[in-house]
């Protein structure tokens, strides 16, 4: 089964506050884009949507197209490109890829059509954003990460629907589940956090040096 990779890397990171599109970021010499597609394990093919403008950096293997003013969008584009009977859809800032949830994920939606990496929640929950109110059951939640496994038509069809009815999301199996399609979770890993704000990217680089031996 060939397997196709997408990632939507037109995001602005606003809150990341660096004045470039999150992907761009570079840490350690290179951009959070090009760190997530040195250390992915290998696929048939690789597709990135990039901010419209944006010169696609020298001496990657993928086809680079023009992103959408959304994630969604993004995806979409890039999914009608994607020639894998199984997508991998993968956000940018999830640049510390860990080969074995990557393998995990893969296999579990070869099976089901449909699997996404998950972890506990470690924190406590509380709803509120000024007051403590109701605490939540943090031993029924998830906290869902990339990347996410879809049955290329699957998924494609979860766009359409979703793209006809004017239905939006925040990932791509909410919109596998509309269709009443189940999701598979399998294990994550914590180290495969999004890189969102400032101090998010001391951590990535700490977790690249570590890795190196520069913190043994």
């Amino acid at each position: 089964m060939k397997t196709s990779l997408l990632i939507p890397a037109a995001g602005k990171g606003e809150r990341l506050g660096k004045g470039v599109p999150k992907a761009l970021v570079r840490v350690l010499g290179k951009t959070l884009f090009e760190w997530a597609l040195l250390r992915f394990p290998e696929v048939d093919e690789v597709l990135v949507a990039l901010p419209p403008g944006t010169e696609p950096p020298n001496g990657l293997e993928a086809r680079f197209l023009e992103g959408g003013e959304t994630r969604q969008e993004s995806v979409y584009r890039l999914l009608r490109e994607a020639r894998g009977e199984l997508v991998l859809v993968h956000d940018a800032a999830r640049a510390f890829v860990v080969p074995e949830v990557v393998e995990r994920v893969r296999k579990a939606a070869r099976e089901t059509g449909a699997a996404v990496p998950a972890i506990p929640v470690p924190d406590t929950l509380v709803e509120g954003e000024v007051e403590y109110g109701r605490v939540l059951d943090r031993g029924r939640l998830r906290l869902v990460q990339t990347p996410q496994a879809f049955d290329r038509e699957l998924l494609l069809k979860a766009h359409e629907a979703a793209l006809k009815e004017g239905r939006t999301a925040t990932d791509d199996a909410q919109l596998v589940r509309a269709l009443g399609h189940p999701v598979a979770l399998v294990p994550g890993d914590r180290r495969m956090f999004k890189v969102t704000y400032p101090e998010d990217l001391a951590l990535f680089a700490a977790l690249l040096q570590a890795e190196a031996g520069e913190f043994a």
